[in-house]
């Protein structure tokens, strides 16, 4: 049997589609699965010791159609649902099912705080698309391959951190998801406890000014100088990890770390918060402001705070989070 399962991105929905493709490939007897997914965010997959060839899609939707044709799927799992997937599986004619997004139930909550969303995580929800095929959760959560030769070597990072350190994460694809640049500098400057700053190239100048706003030797920023197999290398070293809602926050789970998951203008009900195997006990701790008004603004999220105030992240308490800057 030849499956093809469909996400085009990002890095979050991603990662959260692997417990998927591992159940697949061990429930179901000679399987082959192939995965479509953006070019960007091909390298997260390539990896995956259950996924036998990942298709690239970069804008040319006939081109990937034209060579899709070729495999002759026996079964489509779309986890994206789109308007490009829907074409997809159109085009190529293949029983298929479709991941339910929920999209109105979420307009119900970010425009009217009415919440009829249903209290499951969206990898459980991923799950219901496999039911015609009789795929039934392990519940071991979230696999994420790291390449050998991508694997970080400790000892190059500076001395005092050779003995443990926790990651902050300082970026994120939305700024309202994103930690206050003045509440990083605090937590910085409070902790004696060595800190890894992680984001992508765009958060290096401001990872920069938190560390030398800080004044603290015990913080490194790794901003930019990192591919997403290194980074997530230094996240699996950690003792911890201390992020808003984002892609590194899944690959962390991916490690069975423990999360301390700041949410901002998003919220947990959405479904995507850390996902980590049933009946292990390993620490995760949600941190948010609960009752404010205006949250959530968004499902995904903005550049900057619609009501200006940006209350969901400024009236974090950081007394919360402080008490996790220890290396116990």
């Amino acid at each position: 049997m030849k499956i093809l399962i469909l996400r085009f991105s990002s890095i979050g929905d991603i990662i959260l589609t692997t417990p998927i493709v591992r159940c697949l490939k061990l429930q179901l007897p000679n399987i082959e699965i192939h995965y479509l997914t953006k070019t960007v965010f091909s390298n997260l997959l390539t990896n995956n010791l259950y996924i036998d060839k990942v298709h690239c899609y970069d804008n040319n939707l006939n081109e990937i159609i034209h060579n899709l044709k070729k495999e002759n799927f026996d079964y489509i799992i779309d986890l994206h649902n789109n308007i490009r997937t829907a074409i997809v599986k159109f085009r190529l004619l293949k029983p298929s099912s479709t991941f339910n997004k929920l999209n109105f139930k979420k307009w119900l909550i970010v425009n009217f705080k009415i919440n009829l969303l249903p209290d499951i995580h969206v990898v459980d929800r991923y799950f219901k698309t496999l039911e015609k095929l009789n795929i039934k959760n392990d519940k071991q959560g979230i696999d994420f391959f790291i390449p050998e030769e991508e694997k970080v070597d400790i000892n190059l990072l500076p001395h005092n951190f050779h003995n443990g350190f926790i990651t902050l994460v300082v970026g994120g694809k939305h700024t309202t998801k994103q930690l206050p640049e003045a509440m990083l500098i605090n937590l910085c400057k409070k902790t004696e406890t060595p800190i890894v700053l992680m984001g992508g190239k765009e958060d290096r100048d401001r990872a920069e000014n938190i560390r030398n706003s800080a004044g603290n030797h015990n913080v490194f920023n790794a901003c930019g100088i990192f591919s997403i197999h290194q980074s997530s290398s230094i996240i699996e070293q950690s003792l911890k990890i201390i992020t808003a809602d984002t892609g590194l926050m899944h690959i962390a789970s991916a490690f069975k770390k423990e999360i301390i998951s700041v949410w901002g203008n998003t919220i947990p009900e959405f479904g995507m918060y850390p996902y980590l195997p049933e009946n292990e006990k390993y620490k995760s701790e949600i941190i948010q402001v609960v009752g404010l008004k205006c949250r959530p603004c968004s499902k995904i999220g903005f550049k900057e705070c619609p009501e200006r105030h940006f209350d969901c992240m400024n009236k974090i308490d950081t007394n919360q989070l402080l008490k996790h800057f220890k290396n116990d």
